[in-house]
């Protein structure tokens, strides 16, 4: 973990605590410090005061906890709360106040406690449960257990820079790079696979144990390590193995097994050393040479997963999958109006520093009143002020809104204000507990409202803490043809909703998908790069990008 993980982390679980005891106002100011300082490049914590959404109270306990290892007031609130609030939170409709209460109520500190209580029917009885809220909980244990033993994309890759510049700064080490499912770039990660050449393997592998947890084995050609998030795998080849050892250990098992039996299908053999004919090495000192000799176009790593690509591949259909350069702005940000901290001035200054065309100002609307979701009046005050920025602007700044599907499918926007704004994000924040139909008859009831542009994180799910509710996407999808509506792919790495394989079917089906970030902060804007890996894994190409379209060609498709 990075020491700005690990702090975040801290400050993550200080405000959890605090919620668990009731306290309003400051869990929020701690879990903005919180995203601040995740955010931050390396280095920042030495002044983390001069970063975004830290105070001095805040910036003294970071720096308590650099100077000493420990928060005083953080340990008196575990003192006072006992609990294992990331894994309690973890459960589907538990939140930091309901684990504080169900520590008073029945002394439940732990997964195995709530599973007992439920199990025994205790939760019932507390005031403001009931028989169905217990249901929901012991439905939502099981995933609670299984989503800890995988990383976040968001959280693995940041700490995969740090592993790897380490990796590369080792003795003996000639070149690295990052391979396995993080390569492939799907969204949780089991652990970082690190394919290596060096000079002398064990000078590497003594200087890696030594900023590890411990070894857990340690070979000619292989060595693994427990980091404190995750299991590190170093795989040491030689030069003239370089490219075929990346190819096998950043696919998949599927893909290759498709590969091994394409070459066997030439009368050759592919293994980790190479592509051999009897006993003579064809290729291996490339990627591009390994993929060649197997009559195939070179695979990009997002697609080795065996979803047909070595098939296309091998005819030469493989897609021209979208770049980070193709996307040319934003369509779902949000401003300091209700839960975000950025300006609309902020989001301009980082949208030119992506090198944007454009950006949508999308702030909540007023049925999400846990946020302070704008009413109509202030929603028209707040496109004014997008307005007035536009005039001055490099960019084109559209007005906007992410309005929220109500239960029946409508849409909690004054029909006149809906037809004034740009660019209307529709999207599910409540009543989550739907069955398929439920679902699927709300979302298209909102793709069917003249005004909505944008299906917003569709499933409604949270990597490793919810699951999303079911929907039929076909039907979905039609409407979205009908009706001129595109899905959004929420780059925020706690969503990534569409996900990969529900991109490849808008693609298929020719619906636009728009790689948003929903940025609450100007640095969420950078989110997007992992909503572009999830459209490659997709198969998108930038045309099937709605934000990687010009201005003139947006601008028309949104009618305006």
């Amino acid at each position: 973990m990075t020491e700005n993980a690990e702090v975040a982390a801290l400050l993550y679980e200080f405000a959890d605590l605090l919620e668990a005891q009731g306290v309003e106002y400051k869990p929020r100011a701690y879990r903005d410090a919180a995203d601040s300082v995740r955010e931050a490049p390396r280095g920042a914590l030495e002044d983390p005061e001069a970063l975004d959404d830290v105070g001095e109270a805040i910036g003294g306990k970071i720096e308590e906890y650099l100077e000493t290892g420990s928060i005083e007031e953080l340990e008196e609130l575990r003192e006072e709360i006992p609990v294992d609030i990331e894994a309690l939170t973890r459960v589907e409709g538990v939140g930091p106040k309901t684990a504080g209460k169900l520590y008073r109520e029945l002394d439940v500190r732990d997964l195995d406690d709530l599973e007992e209580a439920a199990e025994a029917g205790r939760i019932r009885k507390v005031k403001g449960f009931g028989a169905k809220t217990e249901e929901n909980i012991l439905d939502g244990l099981e995933f609670a257990r299984r989503s800890h033993d995988r990383m976040l994309l968001g959280d693995a890759a940041p700490l995969s820079e740090e592993v790897l510049q380490r990796v590369r700064d080792a003795e003996g080490v000639e070149r690295a790079e990052v391979a396995g499912s993080l390569r492939r770039r799907k969204e949780t990660i089991g652990d970082i696979d690190v394919v290596l050449v060096s000079s002398d393997r064990d000078a590497t592998t003594a200087e890696v144990a030594e900023y590890a947890e411990d070894v857990m084995q340690k070979g000619e050609s292989k060595a693994s390590y427990h980091l404190e998030d995750c299991q590190l795998d170093l795989n040491m080849v030689d030069e003239d193995e370089w490219g075929s050892a990346l190819v096998y250990f950043t696919g998949s098992m599927a893909h290759n097994v498709a590969l091994r039996q394409r070459a066997i299908d030439q009368d050759k053999k592919l293994n980790e050393y190479g592509v051999w004919r009897d006993d003579t090495r064809l290729a291996s000192e490339t990627e591009e040479e390994v993929y060649r000799e197997l009559d195939m176009e070179y695979v990009p790593p997002e697609l080795r997963e065996d979803r047909g690509e070595v098939e296309a591949a091998a005819d030469g259909e493989l897609p021209e999958l979208v770049e980070h350069g193709d996307v040319r702005g934003d369509l779902h940000l949000h401003v300091d109006r209700t839960d975000g901290s950025a300006t609309i001035d902020g989001l301009v200054e980082k949208a030119m520093e992506l090198g944007y065309s454009y950006l949508a100002v999308t702030e909540h609307s007023e049925a999400l009143g846990v946020v302070g979701g704008l009413s109509d009046s202030e929603l028209r005050e707040l496109a004014a002020d997008v307005e007035e920025a536009d005039e001055s602007s490099e960019l084109r700044l559209f007005t906007g809104v992410e309005a929220n599907i109500l239960k029946d499918g409508s849409i909690d926007v004054g029909e006149s204000v809906l037809e004034e704004l740009e660019v209307v994000v529709a999207s599910i924040h409540s009543n989550l507990g739907m069955e398929e139909d439920e679902a699927t008859e709300r979302l298209v009831s909102a793709v069917e409202h003249p005004e909505v542009d944008v299906i917003g994180h569709p499933s409604g799910r949270l990597l490793n803490s919810r699951e999303g509710y079911p929907y039929d996407l076909d039907r979905v999808l039609e409407a979205c043809i009908d009706y001129g509506v595109a899905l959004e792919l929420n780059a925020n790495p706690h969503r990534l909703d569409v996900d990969d394989r529900e991109v490849r079917r808008c693609v298929e089906a020719g619906v636009p998908v728009a790689v948003n970030t929903d940025a609450h902060a100007e640095m969420e804007m950078e989110y997007v790069g992992y909503g572009v890996s999830t459209a490659r894994r997709g198969w998108a190409e930038a045309s099937d990008i709605l934000n990687s379209w010009s201005v003139e060609e947006l601008e028309e498709w949104l009618g305006c």
